[in-house]
């Protein structure tokens, strides 16, 4: 039975789970897509045309507003695809209406680039009592990551014990300095101390001090980069046998040129500086100068290639497993008239979403897309246009694990 979905977010991820959403008539029988601009959001529905998607204006930060327009839409489920700072106020509306909830990033105070998922674990009690499900980071990475994880450790392995994460965007979209996201989260993560998971506890690094080349099927060497990134944490937890955790994404070198000549003037700081009177985050303003991220899609050439190298033991063999996804930027501009790294986020969104309403993926309390049986979701990736390939013993891309 089709089933009514409140989208929040009118950007590039929230563009393309919308569009893939109205596809799926049979399943997402009514969509309401609101923003606090919503204007981006009538643009959107006109475009997809039909009547098919209803809007409405939302400010995400006042729970007060989003328990209103729950109660108005009377939505099924509730896919959060705004900021990441507006998590919290979103699930407690949610709490608030009884109803299901979805991201794809987790929360993270304004204040600090903290990434961690423990404000919203914490809830996991409270959804539980109320019979109502919140589903963590059902993007790519965070999202088919862990999926990804999870299919390797339910068919192909006994234990995971080395997991390298490996992000590609080989992608060329004409400008001298733009993200791929929103440029204030894109920037503080980048920018962050890195950090990993060995044997039992966590590594910090220096922003980007560690590096190497990978080579990505169909794209070739690229110079990757150690960072944090929040699936590390979880998939630390759900897989306790992990003796090491990283993840590893690429930068150009003209990309990471203009990001050390804007941290050195301050730009990327999160501080706010009084100017004239008004108090003024430098990364705020940076982000309203940088191009929109949707704005890329349109001549946007090349691929992403996204995937999970694994190492474990399978009989009492030690045994590797490389499963990945390659996302064409072209390709996705034609089906969705976004970019690919828009696409790998909207549509696993969009994924997860149908595996709740049809009660596949369904229990209440909170959790990350790894605790879940990932066949299903596995099987509907290439289905809704993300094809994915494993290489069962074959070399990796790259290996340091010692024999």
């Amino acid at each position: 039975m089709a089933k009514r979905v409140l989208i929040l977010g009118a950007g590039g991820v929230g563009n393309v789970v919308v569009r893939k959403c109205a596809m799926a008539p049979e399943v997402f029988g009514s969509i309401v897509l609101a923003s606090r601009t919503r204007a981006k959001c009538d643009a959107i529905a006109a475009d997809i045309g039909g009547g098919r998607v209803q809007t409405a204006g939302v400010d995400a930060d006042r729970p007060e507003e989003m328990v209103a327009l729950i109660r108005d839409v009377r939505p099924s489920l509730v896919v959060n695809v705004a900021l990441p700072y507006q998590d919290l106020a979103v699930m407690d509306a949610c709490l608030a209406t009884g109803v299901d909830y979805l991201d794809t990033a987790n929360y993270e105070p304004p204040d600090v680039p903290r990434f961690e998922y423990r404000w919203q674990w914490a809830y996991r009690e409270r959804f539980e009592a109320a019979g109502i499900m919140a589903l963590l980071g059902c993007g790519f990475d965070p999202g088919v990551t862990g999926v990804f994880t999870a299919h390797a450790a339910k068919h192909h392995f006994d234990e995971v014990r080395y997991l390298d994460i490996v992000d590609c965007n080989a992608g060329s979209h004409g400008r001298a300095f733009a993200t791929n996201f929103n440029p204030e989260i894109n920037i503080r993560e980048i920018t962050a101390r890195g950090r990993y998971w060995q044997d039992g506890s966590w590594v910090e690094t220096e922003p980007l001090e560690i590096h190497r080349p990978v080579t990505y099927p169909g794209i070739g060497p690229r110079e990757s980069y150690l960072l944090y990134h929040e699936e590390l944490e979880s998939l630390a937890v759900h897989f306790p046998t992990l003796r090491r955790a990283r993840f590893w994404m690429t930068f150009g070198e003209e990309y990471l040129t203009h990001l050390r000549v804007l941290q050195n003037v301050g730009m990327t700081s999160i501080q706010p500086v009084r100017i004239q009177g008004v108090d003024i985050q430098p990364l705020q303003f940076l982000k309203a100068v940088l191009p929109d991220p949707a704005s890329l899609a349109a001549g946007y050439t090349g691929q992403t290639s996204i995937g999970c190298q694994i190492r474990g033991v399978k009989g009492g063999r030690e045994r590797t497993c490389y499963v990945y996804n390659n996302c064409d930027h072209a390709a996705c501009y034609r089906e969705v008239k976004a970019q690919a790294v828009s696409y790998t986020t909207g549509v696993p969104a969009m994924i997860g979403a149908m595996l709740m309403l049809q009660g596949v993926w369904h229990r209440p309390g909170v959790w990350n897309v790894e605790q879940l049986d990932p066949d299903p979701f596995m099987a509907a990736l290439p289905r809704q246009g993300l094809p994915w390939h494993e290489e069962i013993d074959q070399p990796l891309a790259f290996d340091d694990v010692p024999a």
